[in-house]
């Protein structure tokens, strides 16, 4: 009996958290290898070793979003192994929201715009051909945040502010020190944190309008629920970190595990009803495992066209596409 030949899925930021556990989701399915790309390579080591992961289900490979250059790296890197490529999720974030001034990437931006959307945007746009001419349906998936969408109840919390790109005007500018924020504005941490967010789902769009139909690949965005005791809050205060989880629990109902949320990511990377590109995927009550998704409203800028086609253009400049 000829074996079928396996799927090979790229995750960022699969080190821990969502992504290692979508990584651990996906590796339990036979048809299914795991590019694991990641920054801290024996933190990845040790956290696939912990699972219990078989050796020969998953690949770490190095890749540090916040450097334009080590992107374009990885994308020669996995291009020499000569695997195909079929799903790309872009999920690695950092939110450092007690910063008093910026941080800025390697390439002179600011850190969580650059590694949350700029290091994604430019990975995107080179494995696009990679996608295309992989050995079945491909997919991208972008993660997204219910902070960025104040259509839902958590993204309605307008603190520490509101997403908002303004005119991007910030990314007009250069988006260079003494600039920190894309619409040029006076820095806020958690709000660049929120904006870069909203990058996510206007670049998912965006993909979606210009590729979809002449590349066949499902571009989609998803909110699995409220993983509150995920290391993306690391840098947030202790007490916050105590008790932002029990209000997820209690009041919100928003909370999940990191397994559940890692599950439903791998759902939307292979399983056969998360094949309509442009959604936003999302769970109601979200605690509860066996709750069925459903396509969230997304928010109103996220729905500009205008913005996202704008936000495109200036994107590949920063990121030397064009």
């Amino acid at each position: 009996m000829e074996q079928r030949q396996q799927s090979t899925v790229i995750i960022t930021g699969a080190s821990s958290g969502v992504g290692l556990q979508a990584a651990r989701s996906l590796a339990q399915r036979e048809q299914w290898h795991v590019v694991m790309a990641c920054r801290d390579i024996p933190k990845t080591e040790k956290a696939v070793q912990a699972l219990g992961m078989s050796p020969d289900t998953y690949t770490i490979m190095h890749l540090d979003l916040a450097s334009l250059e080590s992107v374009r790296q990885f994308v020669k890197n996995f291009r020499d192994t000569g695997k195909s490529l079929d799903a790309l999720v872009c999920n690695a974030a950092v939110y450092m929201p007690l910063l008093k001034e910026p941080s800025y990437s390697i390439d002179g931006y600011e850190l969580s715009v650059a590694t949350n959307h700029l290091g994604h945007f430019l990975l995107c746009n080179l494995l696009l051909e990679d996608l295309k001419n992989g050995n079945k349906e491909p997919r991208l998936i972008i993660l997204g945040t219910v902070t960025a969408n104040p259509k839902e109840l958590g993204g309605k919390i307008p603190i520490p502010a509101p997403p908002d790109l303004g005119n991007l005007e910030g990314f007009e500018a250069g988006f260079k020190a003494p600039i920190a924020m894309i619409n040029g504005k006076k820095f806020k941490p958690g709000k660049a944190y929120k904006d870069s967010k909203l990058c996510n789902v206007l670049t998912m769009r965006e993909l979606h309008r210009r590729y979809h139909d002449s590349t066949g690949i499902t571009f989609s965005s998803l909110y699995p629920g409220c993983v509150a005791e995920t290391a993306l809050f690391r840098n947030s205060y202790p007490l916050f970190q105590k008790v932002f989880p029990w209000f997820q629990k209690n009041i919100t109902g928003g909370y999940v595990t990191e397994e559940l949320a890692g599950d439903r990511l791998a759902f939307v990377v292979a399983d056969p009803e998360y094949n309509k590109s442009g959604s936003y995927w999302s769970w109601g009550n979200r605690q509860k495992p066996d709750r069925k998704s459903f396509e969230q409203e997304m928010s109103n800028e996220a729905l500009d066209d205008r913005k996202a086609q704008k936000l495109w253009e200036l994107s590949a400049k920063l990121v030397g596409l064009v």
